[in-house]
């Protein structure tokens, strides 16, 4: 799986995250954000649902420079008033700073929205900063659409809006 590529991006790769990748995707997630999870849950999501757990590796050197990770869930769902709903949700999403802008952000979501479909969601949700307008804007060109404000939901006290997006099963 580690050598499947899904998609070539300019001078960068995106491809399946393999166990290797871990440490990496751990030191960008540090680096770029200010939530942090446990090393166990990064390896959790790989070994639940790896179709959504991708990496963009820059070719020449190699080095990992974003990820996306999600997780498969089942609950109320996020589209519908009344229902349940087998959902994907995207856990976190993060590129270098200095890799930014070169349509990696998108192509891992793309990616891995493709992997819940294929785990047989029919929709998908993510939180975002409310003060992040370029990655809802990103989303939002993407075909999500706002669903609830959050307020407080950082740890630092910052609102998330939540996003949502109907994944049509073909």
């Amino acid at each position: 799986m580690q050598n499947s590529i899904f998609k070539r991006v300019g001078k960068y790769v995106v491809r399946p995250c393999g166990v290797d990748d871990l440490n990496k995707v751990v030191m960008i997630n540090f680096k770029t954000l200010p939530e942090h999870y446990s090393n166990y849950f990064f390896e959790e999501l790989l070994q639940e649902s790896p179709e959504t757990f991708v990496v963009a590796e820059r070719e020449g050197d190699g080095k990992v420079v974003g990820y996306i990770m999600c997780r498969v869930e089942y609950g109320f769902s996020n589209l519908k008033r009344f229902g349940l709903s087998r959902k994907g949700h995207v856990v976190s999403v993060a590129v270098f700073e200095e890799d930014r802008g070169k349509g990696l952000g998108r192509v891992l979501v793309e990616e891995a929205l493709k992997g819940m479909k294929s785990k047989g969601c029919s929709e998908a949700y993510l939180e975002v900063r409310s003060s992040n307008t370029k990655a809802v804007r990103l989303y939002e060109k993407m075909g999500f659409e706002k669903s609830v404000s959050l307020e407080g939901y950082y740890r630092d006290g910052e609102a998330a809006v939540m996003m949502v997006i109907k994944l049509n099963q073909s």
